[in-house]
């Protein structure tokens, strides 16, 4: 399978992706997954957790701004999901620069079945038990991705994507590097979560999740190559960039795609 088919398997069954996320990209995160064909929802309601994962295709758990309510929403949610055989993606967001995140993501790593775990290389590093550092949410400059991929992963008893400057994904016995992408990408809040959501739509599509996740990272990185070909800043990226989810197709992609 290919960036290309699988994206147009997105297109034709549109599925429907739970997010519990932070209110910090819930507008681009919401674009971005209509811009590839897929159907977005949005909710922190413990109430519906377990009604809306049932009725989707994959649930990403996102915790950017987390709160003890929220994370109960998302073990909720979660436990439904595992319950009807839908993935599970974990952004670990922020992970390592708080004790209450650090918590959080322990808990749904014990309690739940993730599909995929995707963040930066600081905040997988730091799930790595690696010396990273975390500023924020921003990743370590210039780390070794594939390294940090194969130490998590290792660590953690699941597949992981870490981004950076070259994104790499590994399920413990098959490594995928991604030399797509751009600059501008850290620029924009929001973009990495976004890529999370995007690789659970990918998922949703297939079950085979190192193929779906180096096809969805591959295919958002060229994607991000073509929004900043006008060499403009951060708020037109933005637009640009939703703009060339919805419009990829294998002419644009072929050329681009650096996959390993």
């Amino acid at each position: 399978m290919t960036a290309l088919t699988s994206i147009d398997r997105v297109r034709a069954q549109h599925p429907l992706i739970f997010n519990i996320t932070n209110a910090v990209v819930t507008d681009l995160t919401a674009n971005g997954l209509l811009a590839v064909g897929a159907s977005p929802v949005m909710s922190n309601a413990l109430e519906e957790a377990a009604d809306m994962a049932a009725a989707a295709d994959a649930l990403v758990l996102n915790i950017g701004t987390p709160s003890a309510a929220q994370v109960e929403a998302m073990l909720a949610a979660g436990r439904a999901a595992n319950q009807h055989g839908i993935p599970v993606v974990l952004d670990p967001v922020g992970v390592g620069a708080t004790p209450f995140r650090n918590r959080t993501v322990r808990t749904l790593l014990d309690e739940l079945e993730l599909a995929l775990i995707r963040g930066n290389a600081g905040e997988l590093g730091y799930l790595a038990g690696l010396d990273s550092r975390v500023s924020g949410v921003d990743a370590t400059a210039g780390a070794d991705t594939p390294a940090i991929a194969e130490r998590a992963c290792e660590q953690l008893g699941l597949p992981v994507l870490v981004t950076g400057r070259e994104d790499a994904m590994t399920d413990g016995s098959t490594l995928h590097v991604v030399r797509n992408g751009h600059p501008l990408l850290s620029r924009v809040t929001g973009t990495g979560c976004l890529l999370s959501s995007i690789t659970a739509a990918f998922l949703a599509c297939d079950d085979q999740v190192m193929r779906a996740t180096a096809d969805a990272t591959g295919f958002y990185g060229v994607a991000a190559e073509l929004a900043a070909a006008h060499g403009e800043g951060p708020g037109s990226f933005r637009h640009r960039l939703l703009d060339r989810l919805a419009e990829l197709d294998t002419a644009g992609l072929t050329p681009h795609l650096q996959l390993d």
